[in-house]
């Protein structure tokens, strides 16, 4: 079974970048390194945190905003739980979000769980990419959302429709250039159907 190991962000300052994803708690689930590859817009990616609790949620969003990050989307409930969208001064979107309404215990800025979400063109054809690469499907619901078994990795990877992730993070869909983002694994290198670039991961 093909492994994916890694997410590394390419920032135009990696110093700043370590420092504000370790304020905001996403040290261990990331890499940055420096690259100025131009990109405008929407960079066709999102990181998505789940947290037990809103309090969490509340407290992951305030750590992020106190490390420099902005709001792209209030926290707010939803039928679905509890959540917002912040983007991090590299650009990175990241979506905190909670199933439940109710706070159980105090509130953490904790992370449950990390799942980088790519935006894709046609969901189907880039499951059946990975597929053909060697990638496991744990869930797939058509062509709105499929997620791989990602077992040697912190992080899970899944597949949404492009529109519908720029709608969920509150921006435009529009966007060109380098996705800014390289992911790790032992299938690479080779470069996805929409651009996303996997390497090698390194031992």
């Amino acid at each position: 079974m093909t492994s994916f190991t890694s997410v590394t962000l390419e920032v135009p300052d990696p110093t700043a970048a370590d420092a504000f994803y370790n304020a905001f708690g996403l040290d261990p689930y990331v890499n940055v390194r420096a690259s100025d590859a131009p990109t405008t817009g929407f960079r066709g990616f999102a990181l998505s945190l789940v947290a037990s609790q809103p309090g969490n949620v509340d407290a992951l969003i305030g750590a992020a905003l106190d490390a420099g990050a902005t709001t792209l989307k209030p926290a707010t409930k939803g039928f679905w739980g509890y959540g917002g969208v912040v983007r991090a001064p590299d650009g990175t979107i990241c979506k905190i979000a909670s199933s439940t309404k109710k706070d159980t215990g105090p509130a953490a800025p904790h992370i449950d769980q990390v799942a980088l979400l790519l935006g894709v063109a046609d969901v189907k054809a880039s499951k059946r990419f990975y597929v053909e690469r060697g990638l496991t499907v744990a869930k797939s619901f058509g062509g709105k959302y499929v997620e791989f078994d990602t077992p040697s990795s912190a992080v899970t990877l899944a597949l949404y429709p492009r529109r519908a992730l720029a709608k969920d993070a509150g921006v435009s869909q529009e966007g060109v250039g380098s996705h800014r983002i390289v992911i790790g694994g032992d299938a690479g290198p080779f470069t996805d159907p929409d651009g996303f670039v996997w390497e090698v991961a390194s031992v």
